[in-house]
């Protein structure tokens, strides 16, 4: 019986954000699963839900997560045709977005740093107050 109530809040979630991204689509086009996962996210936050109450079915998903990567990995084969002849290209975004990102984190990292690091200085008493 725990197994089923702890399935019912994660399935929940799931609706409420199909529901949700339905009702948004024409504005913003968001998967109602990534919503549903924001919205588990902020009743566990919050305290509106306990972590008790979905932490074996949560375990027990993430441990066997590859189970879900199954159809994807089918799709490419099934596909592998129409893949095979834009090979280069999907690589060439690969590499692209990868450089890219790497440099947006690098930067925001290094910007949080620099932020933080007078405020270090200051608790190890190197820096005078002023």
């Amino acid at each position: 019986m725990k197994i089923i109530r702890q399935l019912f809040w994660i399935f929940l979630f799931s609706l409420l954000g199909e529901l949700l991204s339905s009702l948004i689509r024409s504005i913003v086009a968001i998967p109602g699963s990534v919503i549903g996962m924001i919205l588990l996210f902020i009743a566990l936050h919050y305290n509106w839900l306990a972590m008790e109450d979905v932490e074996d079915v949560g375990t027990w998903l993430t441990d066997n997560m590859a189970i879900f990567f199954v159809p994807a990995g089918v799709g490419l084969m099934t596909n592998f045709d129409i893949l095979g002849g834009i090979w280069w290209q999907l690589l060439l975004i690969l590499l692209i977005s990868v450089v890219v990102l790497i440099g947006i984190v690098g930067h925001i990292v290094q910007a949080i740093k620099r932020k933080q690091e007078p405020h270090s200085l200051q608790e190890e008493g190197k820096v005078d107050k002023k």
